[in-house]
């Protein structure tokens, strides 16, 4: 290995090898060498405040980001100027995937809470890429997933009442923050309601009002943007053969 890849080792606050949610956002079964590559490719992880932009729509692409802590949400801007909410993400999850095609962000980032990301220049990854087989194929996962949940939205967005759209959207929350080991049935909203009602193509009042609704039948619990989910088998009956919670 060269000098300036084993210097960059030394320099890294957190490398992949020891960071707990590897078998989050990279491939299973790496080896050490194989580890060690990684690490020499992945910058020195970045902090961001809440409401600063990771990056913006039109700015050219250098990298993938995967969220090590905190939430993000990403957006667009529609034609009357107003924002549209793409998509949430958090721990273990990757970000600029949208850029790969044309080497320009296609949407903002922007951090919901104190979040940290690290970085990963494409161009490097790529290299690694064809000499690490499961990382490049890893990474075509990825892609398709993004493939997939776009499609699970569009169905959501389509065919959907307001009631199942939400109760969806919660339900895919509850199986991704379980799956970080966090829990399932007891979480804090990052995103305000305008921002759920812009991602599920909902007015904010008919988001809250849902909410309230869900909380009179004893489905769940709302303070704020504190959820307790008290019959989630409720919820996944209401939206029953309309699709998969987990894809949205």
């Amino acid at each position: 290995m060269s000098d300036q890849n084993q210097h960059t080792i030394h320099a890294l606050k957190v490398s992949c090898s020891n960071c707990s949610l590897r078998e989050l956002c990279l491939p299973i079964g790496l080896n050490r060498d194989e580890m060690t590559q990684l690490d020499a490719v992945i910058r020195q992880s970045r902090r961001l405040k809440r409401g600063e932009y990771l990056f913006r729509s039109g700015e050219g692409f250098k990298s993938l980001f995967a969220v090590r802590t905190g939430f993000f949400k990403t957006s667009v801007a529609s034609q009357d100027g107003r924002e549209q909410v793409t998509g949430f993400l958090m721990s273990g999850e990757l970000m600029g995937l949208d850029g790969i095609s044309s080497n320009v962000h296609g949407c903002d980032a922007i951090a919901l809470e104190d979040s940290e990301v690290c970085e990963l220049p494409f161009n490097r990854m790529e290299s690694l890429g064809r000499d690490i087989p499961s990382l490049q194929h890893h990474f075509f996962r990825l892609m398709s997933r993004e493939i997939v949940r776009d499609q699970n939205v569009m169905l959501l967005l389509g065919n959907m009442k307001a009631e199942e759209r939400l109760a969806a959207f919660l339900l895919n929350l509850s199986q991704r923050l379980s799956t970080r080991g966090f829990a399932a049935n007891d979480f804090i909203l990052r995103m305000s309601r305008e921002e759920i009602g812009s991602f599920l193509g909902l007015k904010l009042e008919t988001v809250s009002r849902t909410l309230s609704k869900f909380q009179q039948q004893g489905w769940l619990s709302v303070d704020h943007k504190h959820i307790q989910l008290i019959k989630a088998d409720a919820l996944k009956d209401l939206i029953a053969g309309c699709t998969h919670a987990n894809g949205v």
